[in-house]
């Protein structure tokens, strides 16, 4: 029943998870590849939720801070001492071939068992993604297992004042074993499964397009380190200076590159008169996205001072605006990740072109 509990609180938090590594691991995929292959990031979160469930597996359920308390024989440095737990538990009677099937009955056995199989995974995720040499896996499989041990010996970092598993070596030789079968295990998937080095090249030909999400990906990145640098401004010229600087000169330089084009390796083109559109575009890109629903709502706010309408009505056109901005947005992101071009690209004539084809 723990197991199950471990499991379901692994999946419940995964999302989670899941979201706040979402945006590093687009970023990440972007600036290597140029794109998000599928099969990668099927590997990749998987890894991650199988990593959610062990660790869970490990620390859950945990008890009430006041059932803890000191308790001998909590730590067990006996190798193989499993074999006598599971002999003991067993009851078997040598004279009697029949009774040695109680050993796969006892809670020793199958608590040996579920150690293997617990890094079993862990094995196949280094040698096959990671591309671990037998040694390192071995190495990094040990290293996971002390890790889990350490958790437990050290009373969940000592949030509780003392441990609440058992610290034993056969853990660590038992999952460390895991992960050299699993090790071994995933040649048998060779066959069916691409490479890693497959899956690279793929991402890497893929990488030659400029798909929507990285014109987007590009986009939202270029803001956040604009905003990010005015944090430290105060002065409404000097902002302005650095607003030509950042999104017009710095891509005449650079030949149409934007610090955060230069990360995840998108150019922008354009014929002549590169700054002065450039600077155009980012203009109207900010007033388009920023400023115009703003000026939604204080036509709408300035509507009802100046009507002086009923406060229901206010409530519908207030609601019925909120709306209008939404739906904008979602239009827009969508038209974006259609790679659909947008208005203001086609004025200037700018498209986009990947710079991962120059760094192969």
């Amino acid at each position: 029943m723990s197991y199950l509990i471990s499991i379901k609180t692994a999946f419940l938090i995964f999302p989670l998870i899941a979201l706040l590594f979402t945006i590093p691991f687009i970023l990440h995929q972007y600036h290597k590849y140029g794109s998000i292959n599928k099969l990668r990031c099927l590997i990749i979160y998987s890894f991650i939720l199988y990593m959610i469930t062990i660790y869970f597996l490990v620390i859950l359920p945990l008890p009430h801070i006041a059932d803890v308390t000191y308790k001998s024989g909590m730590i067990r440095l006996l190798p193989f001492s499993f074999i006598f737990d599971i002999i003991k538990e067993s009851n078997i009677v040598y004279s009697d071939i029949g009774t040695f099937i109680n050993i796969l009955k006892t809670n020793a056995f199958y608590t040996t068992l579920l150690n293997i199989f617990m890094t079993v995974p862990f094995g196949m995720y280094l040698r096959y993604y990671f591309k671990c040499s037998f040694k390192k896996t071995c190495y990094l499989s040990f290293l996971l297992s002390l890790f889990f041990e350490l958790t437990q010996l050290s009373g969940l970092y000592f949030i509780y004042p003392y441990q609440y598993r058992v610290f034993d070596v056969d853990d660590l030789i038992m999952n460390t074993l895991g992960g050299i079968i699993g090790f071994y295990i995933v040649s048998l998937f060779n066959k069916i499964l691409p490479s890693r080095d497959e899956i690279d090249r793929k991402s890497l030909e893929e990488g030659k397009k400029v798909t929507g999400l990285r014109r987007f990906t590009v986009y939202c990145l270029d803001f956040i380190i604009f905003n990010f640098i005015l944090i430290f401004i105060r002065n409404i010229y000097l902002k302005l200076i650095i607003f030509i600087i950042y999104y017009a000169i710095i891509p005449e330089i650079t030949n149409g590159l934007t610090i955060a084009g230069k990360f995840l390796n998108v150019r922008f083109c354009t014929n002549k008169f590169k700054t002065i559109k450039y600077l155009s575009r980012f203009i109207i890109i900010y007033y388009y996205y920023f400023k115009m629903p703003f000026y939604l709502i204080i036509l709408e706010t300035t509507i009802f001072e100046v009507l002086n309408i009923l406060t229901y009505i206010k409530s519908l056109i207030y609601f019925t605006t909120l709306i209008f901005i939404l739906i904008f947005y979602i239009v827009n992101i969508i038209q974006v990740l259609k790679n659909k071009s947008k208005f203001y690209d086609s004025l200037f004539s700018i498209t986009y072109k990947s710079t991962i084809k120059e760094q192969i």
